[in-house]
């Protein structure tokens, strides 16, 4: 598999601390080492690598062969084995049973409504083993009203620059990211744009919590900070655990 620039770019821009962060959440929550874990939306794979360095067993799964590229060549590089599997989160039904389901970087935004989200949560739940745990993280409502909208960040290096602006858009707790690269391209002074719209959606707390206990879940447990505190009306993401 050949990855493309973007999702290269996205890697290496990505705070590395981040995935230690979430290290911290999910190994908090599932101390047994002897689970089959998925991480959904796996990405370049890298929160994957970090939980197989720490003796877990799981499977990276993600819609993009680009980053899975990227996971491939994270894990090699590492001295794992990562099994990776390209498909929709949306249909989960030619894998097996997990004991741990995980899925980070907001990356249940990126379903395109409510209906969606429901969708997701019962295709885990149905692949959750008894007493599974299923692992995720949303922004919050205050994170796409009040903090996104008006938003930019601007990255610049010898080789590349990166613009992020991001836009709220008529959709209650809906935003879009317009993002642009300007990379080194052959000679000194030639730069290739590249361009991208991201879509964002989130819901009210209660909403998340209806859909989880709708599919079935019979424990669901939020907090913010990875974990270490509760959510307020200023909290920017929200963690969830959630038990079959």
């Amino acid at each position: 598999m050949i990855y493309q620039t973007f999702a290269k770019l996205y890697d290496d821009l990505m705070d590395p601390a981040m995935y230690d962060e979430w290290l911290d959440f999910v190994s908090a929550r599932q101390p047994n080492k002897m689970g089959n874990w998925l991480e959904l939306a796996c990405g370049s794979g890298r929160l994957a690598v970090k939980l197989l360095q720490k003796g877990y067993q799981v499977t990276g799964f993600d819609l993009s062969e680009e980053m899975l590229s990227l996971a491939d060549a994270h894990a090699q590089k590492a001295q794992v084995k990562l099994p990776l599997i390209q498909g929709d989160m949306l249909d989960l039904s030619e894998l097996g049973q997990y004991d741990v389901v995980s899925c980070f970087a907001d990356s249940i935004c990126y379903l395109p409504d409510e209906e969606a989200v429901q969708t997701c949560f019962a295709e885990v739940y149905a692949h959750l083993n008894s007493n599974g745990k299923f692992l995720f993280d949303v922004i919050s409502p205050y994170q796409t009203d009040v903090v996104y909208p008006g938003y930019m960040y601007n990255y610049v290096d010898d080789h590349q620059a990166f613009v992020w602006s991001s836009y709220q858009t008529e959709e209650a707790h809906s935003v879009e990211h317009d993002l642009t690269f300007f990379v080194q391209a052959g000679s000194k002074n030639r730069y290739k744009k590249i361009n991208e719209i991201h879509h964002e959606r989130t819901y009210e707390l209660s909403i998340y919590r209806r859909l989880l206990k709708t599919v079935g879940f019979t424990s669901v447990q939020a907090s913010s900070d990875f974990g270490r505190q509760s959510i307020n009306d200023q909290s920017t993401r929200w963690f969830f655990e959630c038990t079959k």
